[in-house]
């Protein structure tokens, strides 16, 4: 239900934003001035494996920019579960931090409330030039056309995790580059109580994520060329459909992945129990869980055919955290300067490199951190075969209408419910009219 409401409020934010964008920015009275800018308070996701890691990780970069700058940084790490609720509070009351991570998929969501700074080609050239970043990157950060609404501060993208040991034992050579391939490897993998693939069938954001790039495979975007959701078309049907079945008829997925929505997955993965999953940088989760570098391998997400490539043979979406600043912070030139900081060449190496994700700055990627065989799929992958999700406002719903959808088809497999066609198309219609409403 949390997404539900998170949902209404974008729509709330929207409407009242022009009412409260005079109001207050996030620093306290000590603050300083714009022009001489003492304290930024900073909102950041939680990255690593803990919100006390995070803290860790962040005070000395932090600490580095108070002295280059004399400004101090007031951190906060907010969970995952919280952030999105807790931005949307600051939009619609104005007071919020002078800066702040987001998911990239809520960019256009949350440029619509016009609470964000725009990005404009002044504003990129104070942190160095638009052209620093990768275009996939920069395509995520806010509606085409637009000046976007943030940043791009760490980039990530899918990959196929699978188990050696677990391969080798049933005779599989390689991983699986087609889909008719994994399912026919994952016949001979799900035996004995253990599984081919993992899945999060009640993790929202992750359903939206495969059936996207399932989608962009299929031909369906989801939205049409003006935005209006499209969750009907025969490619978004097929997408969904295909994903569930790896449930509910080639029965490569645990039925009792249906429930699972907080890395379930991943804890399965790493203790032997499934052999295969779909995630985006996985490696410091898997060490956390005992498992050896070379327990494990890494590869492209399957295509339908042949190898990944843009279109029909999209493998990932741009998956990825951005930097954004409100637009009423009273220090909005010391703002500039720590998102300069923070996405330079030397802290995009040391930041990325700890966080296991891609440098979104192309410089960074030089760095020969980032040549380590699963970062190179991933850093490949955002190249050459990633999408954005819709830049458009809707997405957040979107993610909630869709993502319950598959959800609730989940749910139907697990309980040996028959998922077809129609059963499918019906669950779409339904998610389509929530969006309407």
């Amino acid at each position: 239900m949390r997404h539900l409401r998170a949902a209404a409020a974008i729509a709330l934010a929207v409407s009242v934003a022009a009412g409260v964008t005079g109001c207050g920015g996030g620093t306290s009275s000590d603050g300083g001035s714009n022009a001489s800018p003492r304290t930024l308070t900073y909102w950041a996701s939680n990255q690593g494996p803990s919100v006390e890691a995070d803290k860790k990780i962040l005070t000395p970069e932090l600490k580095k920019f108070e002295e280059e700058t004399g400004i101090k940084v007031k951190l906060e790490v907010v969970p995952w579960a919280d952030l999105l609720n807790r931005i949307l509070a600051a939009t619609t009351s104005g007071q919020g931090p002078d800066v702040l991570n987001i998911g990239n998929t809520w960019s256009a969501s949350l440029q619509a409330t016009g609470a964000l700074l725009p990005w404009d080609d002044a504003n990129f050239e104070a942190i160095g030039g638009r052209d620093r970043f990768i275009d996939s990157a920069v395509a995520s950060a806010g509606k085409e056309g637009e000046p976007p609404a943030a940043v791009p501060l760490y980039s990530l993208s899918y990959a196929l995790y699978y188990n050696k040991k677990m391969f080798a034992d049933a005779g599989i050579t390689a991983p699986p580059a087609t889909w008719d391939q994994l399912v026919k490897d994952g016949k001979k993998l799900s035996k004995d109580g253990r599984w081919a693939l993992g899945a999060e069938g009640s993790n929202l954001s992750n359903n939206i994520h495969q059936t996207f790039v399932l989608g962009q495979q299929h031909g369906a975007d989801f939205f049409d060329k003006d935005g209006r959701a499209d969750f009907t078309s025969d490619g978004a049907v097929a997408a969904v459909k295909q994903y569930v079945d790896f449930m509910a008829k080639d029965r490569i997925i645990a039925p009792g992945n249906a429930e699972y929505a907080q890395n379930q997955s991943l804890t399965d993965f790493a203790k032997g129990r499934t052999a295969m999953v779909l995630w985006q940088a996985a490696a410091t989760t898997f060490a956390a869980q005992g498992m050896k570098p070379e327990d494990w391998g890494v590869a492209p997400v399957p295509v339908p055919a042949g190898a990944p490539g843009a279109g029909e043979r999209t493998n990932s979406m741009v998956a990825g955290i951005n930097i954004a600043v409100f637009k009423n912070t009273r220090n909005i030139d010391g703002a500039k300067k720590f998102v300069k900081f923070m996405t330079s060449d030397e802290e995009q190496k040391i930041l990325c490199r700890t966080y296991g994700s891609i440098p979104p700055v192309k410089a960074a990627q030089s760095d020969p951190a980032f040549a380590a065989p699963e970062l190179k799929v991933l850093r490949d992958t955002l190249a050459t075969s990633a999408a954005p999700l819709p830049q458009v406002p809707d997405e957040s719903q979107f993610e909630t209408a869709v993502g319950t959808a598959v959800k609730e088809l989940f749910a139907d497999a697990a309980a040996g419910t028959p998922v077809t066609t129609e059963s499918v198309k019906a669950r779409l219609e339904k998610a389509q009219q929530t969006m309407q409403q």
